[in-house]
């Protein structure tokens, strides 16, 4: 079993499959949220965090080629396909998409929880991406931020996505449209005067080590990385 901790997040709307699935995946030894249409999918993704998602393509609301674009910068978990369109180009976009595998159906739950299995192995013990400066340490992929000798700083969820889409992108000039559109999600607030608020927020909860979000005068802003000035 894997040591990462959280749900997975199962993705259909076809009641009996999902039954299934949710019962199988219990039964394997893992926590297990349902969404059945792709809006509340990215209700609970947001909601819940998990560690994984199996995702169905064919969905109401929003499909699964949607949902693997807007999860593409912004949920950092393996996303594993489970869908009955066999084609090579569903295959080939939903790979170019971000998504880690790929199963047809029908299937066999035993090689599922194996996939399963295997991806979460491989977060497990892939090397953890780590930024340091000045006196902070971003842990990139658990998602803290630490200032030496305080410990945890505390950031919405919101400006930690902002933080991490620039740390990410490091010496690129990003225009808040790009910021907004990229690291903040749909429903929510993302024009330029948001970007601005998110921005001012956290560079004073940095400090001194804020001055590394550098504005990119007539675009947007930049994270710099080296001790380079604008």
């Amino acid at each position: 079993m894997s040591s990462n901790t959280g749900p997975i997040l199962v993705v259909e709307d076809d009641p009996p499959i999902a039954a299934g699935l949710v019962r199988g995946l219990k039964l394997a030894g893992f926590q297990v949220t349902l969404a059945t249409d792709g809006q509340l999918a990215l209700e609970a993704a947001e909601r819940e965090r998990p560690v994984l998602v199996v995702l169905d393509l064919n969905l109401p609301e929003r499909d699964g080629f949607e949902l693997l674009e807007a999860w593409r910068t912004r949920l950092r978990v393996p996303i594993i396909v489970l869908s009955a369109r066999q084609e090579l180009e569903a295959r080939l976009r939903s790979f170019g998409l971000g998504a880690a595998d790929y199963l047809a159906k029908p299937f066999w739950m035993e090689e599922l929880v194996a996939r399963i299995r295997t991806r979460l192995r491989l977060v497990d013990e892939g090397p953890r991406r780590v930024l340091r400066w000045d006196d902070i340490t971003l842990d990139l992929d658990a998602r803290v931020v630490s200032r030496e000798g305080v410990g945890p700083l505390s950031f919405t969820r919101h400006e930690l996505d902002v933080l991490l889409y620039l740390a990410e992108r490091p010496g690129r000039s990003l225009t808040r449209e790009q910021i907004g559109t990229q690291a903040l999600p749909a429903n929510e607030e993302r024009d330029e005067r948001t970007v601005d608020s998110h921005i001012a927020r956290i560079r004073k909860k940095l400090g001194p080590a804020g001055g590394r979000l550098k504005t990119a005068w007539g675009i947007g802003y930049r994270f710099e990385l080296s001790e380079r000035t604008p």
